[in-house]
C-alpha cells in the first residue's frame, strides 16, 4: 500500500477512536468538539497529536490526555510508540 494510503487509513482508524473519547463535562466527543487540531504519523508510525482542552485549567486533563494516549495506542494496525500530545 502507497505511504499516503497508510496514512489515510490510519488517521481515519484514529478519528474513530477519539470520537470514543468524551470530555466528561460536555456529552461531546473530544474530536467533533474541536479539540484535536492536527494529527501526525511519521514512516514509523509514532503519532503525534496536536490537541487542547475546554478550559485551561481542566480538572480532567489527565484523564483526557491518558484516554487519547491509551485509546491511539491500542490500535491494532499502527506501532504507535509513542503516542505525543501537544497541548498549545
Amino acid at each position: 500500500m502507497e505511504p499516503e494510503n497508510e496514512f489515510l487509513q490510519l488517521e481515519n482508524e484514529i478519528i474513530n477512536v477519539l470520537k470514543q473519547i468524551y470530555d466528561p463535562e460536555i456529552p461531546v466527543n473530544i474530536y467533533d468538539l474541536g479539540l484535536i487540531y492536527e494529527l501526525d504519523a511519521d514512516e514509523e508510525d509514532n503519532v503525534k497529536i496536536k490537541m487542547t482542552l475546554t478550559a485551561p485549567n481542566c480538572p480532567m486533563a489527565d484523564d483526557i490526555l491518558r484516554d487519547v494516549r491509551d485509546q491511539v495506542e491500542a490500535i491494532p494496525s499502527a506501532f504507535l510508540h509513542p503516542c505525543q500530545e501537544n497541548l498549545p
